[in-house]
């Protein structure tokens, strides 16, 4: 199985800025930084999306996988930094037979951006 995180591409660059010094907006620049992160990784994979509809945070993510819990985490600086802590956090979601990561594990770029958690669907049992 493979982890997943999504990354709003239209997000601002910060809370009252749309876009930042390059003209691009934050989420364009956190996406191609997630994009170099996991380009070595077998444990997961990013893609693009527009408007996560998260838009009182800024750079918004989503992590997710088939029969795992979702997370859904704002208000990362589009740095490097906020990359590789979800590049990491990611990779220990995949490890994880639920998603579920414990606290003591969670690398610090990510803690304080948690903005919600979705259960996963139930298994079909059809």
């Amino acid at each position: 199985m493979t982890a997943t995180l999504t990354v709003c591409e239209t997000c601002n660059f910060a809370p009252d800025t749309k876009r930042g010094p390059e003209g691009l907006t934050g989420g364009e620049i956190l996406c191609g930084l997630v994009e170099k992160a996991v380009a070595d990784s077998t444990a997961v994979t990013s893609r693009r999306h527009a408007c996560l509809m998260g838009c009182d945070h800024h750079c918004n993510v989503g992590l997710s996988a088939p029969g795992k819990i979702t997370y859904v985490m704002g208000s990362f600086a589009p740095e490097a930094a906020a990359a590789e802590a979800l590049v990491e956090f990611a990779a220990l979601y995949d490890a994880s037979e639920t998603g579920q990561v414990p606290y003591r594990q969670w690398p610090q770029g990510v803690k304080g951006h948690f903005v919600s958690r979705v259960p996963p669907l139930p298994a079909d049992e059809s």
